[in-house]
């Protein structure tokens, strides 16, 4: 498998393929970082943060995140530039490192993405509850394409949805059979509509 770099983000949040990922950005490093983000066609990597903050020093973040795209940004009162941005493949970071200007850096490896396997039957209502609800946030996962009998796509958005900690978030990000990803938070979401 081959390494790239890339700018890398770290926050308190998971984001998910085909997750969406709203941004207010004021700080000079990750306004540069953005720009030649869109320069270039490129993305950055958003990792969870296990020790530190999101803003000031570096932090200490796992070690597997995911590639965030921007499609579509705007100036927001008080300088601030807001993203809205859509999750890629995941990645490992190999290596960090923070640049002069103190922006994070990564040596990073992409993670193969979840085979599109259909939704187990003992899933199905997990998976119809979400088609229930998906009117009501369609609006967030407006640049992201459906698909409700996919399996891993189900346990990526039921896992957005339901009120985790960030460290459980970053287990179902990290596991790798999307049909057992959604058996993990089927369960969650069963206890929370009784």
């Amino acid at each position: 498998m081959s390494t790239r770099e890339m700018p890398i983000f770290p926050l308190s949040t998971v984001l998910f393929p085909q997750g969406p990922l709203a941004l207010k950005i004021f700080e000079t490093r990750y306004v540069d970082m953005v720009r030649r983000c869109m320069r270039s066609g490129t993305g950055f990597g958003v990792v969870l943060i296990v020790k530190g903050e999101e803003v000031g020093a570096a932090a200490s973040t796992a070690a597997i995140g995911t590639e965030a795209k921007i499609v579509d940004f705007d100036s927001l009162d008080g300088g601030l530039l807001g993203l809205s941005c859509v999750g890629q493949q995941r990645i490992l970071v190999t290596e960090a490192w923070s640049r002069a200007d103190g922006l994070a850096m990564a040596s990073v490896t992409d993670l193969s993405a979840d085979p599109v396997i259909a939704v187990p039957e003992d899933c199905e209502e997990v998976s119809r509850f979400l088609q229930n609800v998906w009117p009501d946030i369609a609006q967030a996962y407006a640049h992201v394409p459906t698909a409700f009998n996919d399996a891993g796509w189900v346990a990526n958005r039921l896992t957005e949805l339901a009120p985790l900690q960030p460290t459980v978030r970053q287990l179902l990000l990290e596991e790798t059979d999307p049909v057992q990803r959604l058996r993990t938070i089927a369960p969650m979401i069963r206890v929370r509509q009784s």
